[in-house]
């Protein structure tokens, strides 16, 4: 599924309540370091935002409340960069004068080089 980023900006502009109403979440455990806690208590979030389908997890912190706040600045950053529209790029020719100084370099680095070459 493709994003428009028309969505992804209006997406990310909302706030961090609003865009949790968009999103589905899910709680799992994260393995890793962190001790038993983190081994046996579901604080890993999924954040899956419905209207666009992008997915976002964070299993860093002991904390769900603070994996949760690192899910959704996560969510909301991948939301911004898909925002981003590049402006169209205008195809221009070289000038006269400019083509004109390129191929003068061009010979002037052709002479140097004749130069170079001893006639043994």
């Amino acid at each position: 599924m493709t994003v428009s980023p028309h969505d992804a900006r209006r997406a990310a502009a909302l706030t961090d309540e609003a865009l949790l109403l968009e999103c589905e979440e899910r709680f799992f455990v994260a393995g890793g370091p962190g001790g038993q806690h983190r081994n046996k208590t579901e604080t890993a979030v999924r954040l899956t935002h419905l209207p666009t389908g992008l997915v976002v997890t964070a299993t860093e912190r002991r904390s769900q409340l603070q994996n949760r706040g690192e899910a959704l600045e996560r969510l909301r950053a991948l939301l911004t960069r898909l925002s981003h529209v590049p402006e169209k790029r205008i195809a221009t020719k070289p000038s006269r004068g400019s083509k004109r100084r390129r191929l003068e370099a061009k010979r002037h680095l052709s002479q140097k080089k004749q130069d170079r070459r001893g006639d043994w």
